[in-house]
This record gives C-alpha cells, sequence and structure tokens, in this order.
C-alpha cells in the first residue's frame, strides 16, 4: 500500500533546540549516521518533540527510510506495514495509538522480526514508557524492551524562546527576544501551538515583506 506521506520541512536536526534532551538527540544522529546497529524507543509528553526528531532521522537518512505516523493511519488498518521491512529503518510515530489491538500487535511483532532478520532499524515513539504503553502482546512487549529507551524532557520558559528563535531562523526569519517574548505572552506556550503561530507570522511576513517585529506580530494575531 503506497502512503501518502511527506515530511515537514523544518523537522530536520538542525532546527531541533535540544536542551535538557542532548542524550536522545545524540544516539538519534548517530543512528541515522549509521553509528548505531539498533532501533529505539522514544517517548514524552504531548509536544516533546518525537514526531520532529522521527522524521529528522528519516530525512537524514533518505529513502532508507520512511516514517509512519500510526494515530494518522491506525483506521487503515495493520496491512500499511507490510513491505516497510525493505527500507533500512522504520519510524512508527504514536505506536501506543494501536496498542491493545490483536491485529496491529502481531502485525508490529512481524515487523520488528523482519527487520531483525534483514539488519533493520525500528525506531518507535510513545506517551509512555514501553512497560506502561498497553502493549498486551507479550512477544512483542519482549522485543520492544530490547530497545534503547529515551525520555524527552519539557523545555523550559527560556529554551521555549530558544527554540522558536531557532525555527524562525531555519526559516529564514530574524525573531528579536522582545518579539518572541511577545508572542509567547499571546499564544499557548506548548511548542506546537508556538510554532504553528510562527508558521502564519512566516507566510504572513513574506506576502508583506515585514519584518517580525511586535506591531507586526500583534496585527497577525488580532486581524
Amino acid at each position: 500500500m503506497a502512503l501518502p506521506l511527506q515530511l515537514q520541512d523544518h523537522a530536520v536536526f538542525e532546527s531541533f533546540w535540544p536542551a535538557g534532551n542532548e542524550a536522545a538527540v545524540a544516539f538519534l544522529t548517530d543512528l541515522a549516521e549509521g553509528k548505531q546497529d539498533s532501533g529505539g524507543w522514544i517517548w514524552g509528553r504531548e509536544a516533546s518533540g518525537k514526531s520532529h526528531l522521527l522524521q529528522a532521522v528519516c530525512a537524514r537518512l533518505g529513502d532508507r527510510s520512511i516514517y509512519v505516523p500510526l494515530e494518522q493511519f491506525a483506521g487503515a488498518g495493520p496491512a500499511i506495514l507490510e513491505g516497510l521491512a525493505l527500507r533500512h529503518c522504520v519510524c512508527l510515530d504514536d505506536v501506543d495509538a494501536v496498542a491493545g489491538n490483536p491485529a496491529w500487535e502481531l502485525a508490529l511483532f512481524t515487523l520488528f522480526n523482519q527487520l531483525s532478520d534483514s539488519g533493520g532499524l525500528l525506531l518507535v515513539s510513545a506517551s509512555t514508557a514501553p512497560r506502561e504503553s498497553g502493549l498486551r502482546l507479550a512477544d512483542l512487549r519482549s522485543r520492544m524492551s530490547l530497545l534503547p529507551v529515551y525520555q524527552l524532557q519539557q523545555l523550559t520558559e527560556d529554551d521555549r524562546l530558544r527554540a522558536l528563535q531557532l525555527r524562525a531562523s531555519h526559516r529564514g526569519l530574524e525573531l528579536p527576544d522582545d518579539t518572541a517574548s511577545y508572542l509567547m505572552s499571546r499564544t499557548r506556550r506548548d511548542m506546537s501551538s508556538l510554532y504553528a503561530l510562527l508558521d502564519r507570522l512566516d507566510a504572513e511576513a513574506l506576502r508583506t515583506q515585514r519584518r517580525l517585529t511586535i506591531p507586526f506580530v500583534r496585527s497577525v494575531i488580532d486581524s
């Protein structure tokens, strides 16, 4: 089954602020550069950067990898996993979205074994550690327990600001400290909401050829 998937253009290692998660980023960078011989289990709260990092691995590996957001494709059924083991690295986002489903768990178990036999890697993300993920198939839990596990930490307030500025810089925008602080005071402080607002500002700044000043940000937010 052909999956209509496209990586987000900003989801690369260069645009990820690693504060508090240096070990996880180093592990995934090594994995993407062929310096790791195992996959991994990445977990953390919503908007902690799991999807970004899985896509960053795929962006670095190119056609040797594939990114599958399971929360988006859970309704399509486990047949979408067939043939994925032909890739060197399979990145499954939100694996807990299908945990507890016997058909999905059997398909995941099969995929894990196929990748192991071929020398491939399985990289998964979830909102919890493996033992709290809700997986019921004992053999699958056993296989998943073999993966290195990394928990992503939430960013501090200052690091959220720096992460926002890094994302802006990656898009070719200058986001001064005062503007970034104002922006953060006018929306939810989780990174998903902040990045969504930055995307909106980016599009409007490109259309109007404006810089990211406080008056400009205010006019976009209030419009």
